[in-house]
């Protein structure tokens, strides 16, 4: 089996490490963080993602993935080469910060000697292949290394990343020439031989996919959260629209659930990015869209917010909050552009008492929000709450006994913000259980 070296070692890289050696290669992971390295090599990733410890304490030990800080063991260890860094917002800017994939091909390109394919898996702007096409041809000019690219976007969701790197929906990759695409044509037969769709394109297509399937998710997500705003003041329900509208072959249930939106470091800063990159090549106009799509989403964080301080008699002052949830989704401990810790925030700068609980999310919450109480037990964080926010969808949520939770809360009241709580049953406790994109109190204005 061909060695390949995974470079960078962050979600998307550790999870693809992992996932390749069990594919029956043999793998090095490559970071400059040299605490990283040192938790992976033990064999448990400095991250959640179910399933992903196991993965790579499996292969660790079978000998099949190392780790390593150093950029030539990867140039001697393998010819096949994953570029997996971060492309994290450009600071003042929504355009993406290319500056660690920019490094990477910097130091790992002129240790190389003769053939080798480097392989992106970052989401970057169309244009960043013939860019760096032309950066590594003036790196190798002085040299015999012959040194190709190829793009070959993750499409990976958190809390699902393993099934999604060995069973794909299809995989994409962006080529010029027939070596390359017969590289990874055999690098992922494991995958293809099972029946999973290999589609090659060029390299401007390929750049494309990611940001454009994050943009179409984004507007389906905006779109049913945008209805919901209308429902909240034309008297109608938008979870029963939204199940109407399910119906349709055309435009299908997935994604299409009311509620606080989207978060994390995706789909945020990919559709920001996508919308700056378009503007560079003077066709912003035609994404001009993403941007509502992005302010509806923002949006839903101030309605909730709204909505907890009306629910709470029109102040936080002296109100002790309780909010389920502080990763951006359930199954990760990500918290990056949480919706639900950027409601906590925002009701905890009016006044508000905040106790946050999560069940794999705290640590990284706590360091990020020291005023803030924590707790992994929901009905511990109940005490003496004013007001419930249901903010992020975990499980354990949906199994809380409401007349437990009614013990400890002061007022008994929860807002569901996504939308999955069995609301018979809280009523039925004796709570005034409320959710975003239901009926309001008030008519809705007459025609005139």
């Amino acid at each position: 089996m061909t060695n390949i070296t995974v470079i960078g070692t962050g979600y998307l890289g550790a999870t693809h490490a992992a996932c390749m050696a069990e594919l029956g290669y043999d793998v090095l992971g490559v970071d400059r963080d040299a605490h990283k390295i040192s938790e992976l090599s033990q064999g448990y990733a400095p991250f959640y993602e179910p399933g992903l410890n196991e993965l790579i304490a499996k292969h660790t030990a079978s000998g099949r993935l190392r780790f390593s800080t150093s950029f030539a063991e990867a140039a001697d260890f393998a010819d096949v080469h994953f570029l997996c860094v971060g492309t994290p917002q450009l600071p003042g800017s929504d355009a993406a910060d290319l500056r660690y994939v920019d490094s990477v091909v910097d130091e790992l390109v002129p240790l190389i000697d003769g053939r080798a394919l480097l392989i992106g898996k970052s989401t970057v702007p169309v244009g960043t292949c013939e860019r760096l096409g032309a950066r590594i041809a003036r790196l190798t000019a002085a040299s015999d290394a012959r040194i190709e690219l190829a793009w070959n976007p993750e499409f990976l969701r958190e809390g699902s990343a393993i099934q999604d790197t060995l069973a794909p929906d299809r995989l994409v990759v962006g080529v010029d020439s027939v070596t390359a695409e017969e590289t990874l044509r055999d690098l992922y037969r494991p995958l293809t031989d099972s029946g999973i769709p290999f589609l090659s394109t060029d390299f401007a297509t390929a750049e494309l996919v990611k940001v454009a399937a994050n943009s179409f998710l984004a507007t389906k997500i905006s779109f049913i959260n945008a209805m919901a705003e209308v429902c909240e003041v034309a008297g109608a329900d938008v979870t029963q629209l939204a199940q109407a509208l399910s119906h349709d072959p055309r435009i299908g249930s997935r994604f299409l659930s009311p509620g606080l939106g989207f978060g994390g470091g995706c789909l945020p800063k990919d559709i920001r990015g996508f919308v700056a990159r378009a503007t560079e090549l003077g066709v912003g106009g035609s994404v001009a869209f993403l941007k509502e799509v992005d302010a509806i989403n923002l949006r839903r964080r101030t309605r909730t917010v709204e909505l907890a301080r009306e629910l709470c008699g029109g102040s936080f002052e002296d109100k002790h909050i309780t909010i389920w949830g502080a990763a951006f989704k359930p199954d990760s401990d990500d918290i990056r552009d949480s919706p639900a810790l950027a409601v906590a925030d925002a009701i905890s700068d009016l006044g508000g008492r905040i106790t946050v609980c999560d069940p794999q999310a705290t640590e990284n919450a706590r360091r990020r929000h020291p005023g803030f109480a924590f707790t992994a037990d929901p009905l511990v964080a109940t005490k003496g709450a004013h007001v419930i926010l249901h903010l992020t969808e975990w499980a354990m949520f949906q199994d809380v006994d409401p007349v437990m939770a009614a013990r400890r809360a002061q007022v008994l009241c929860i807002l569901d913000a996504r939308n999955t709580l069995d609301a018979a049953r809280w009523r039925s406790a004796g709570w005034q259980y409320t959710r975003l994109g239901q009926r309001t109190s008030k008519p809705a204005p007459a025609f005139v």
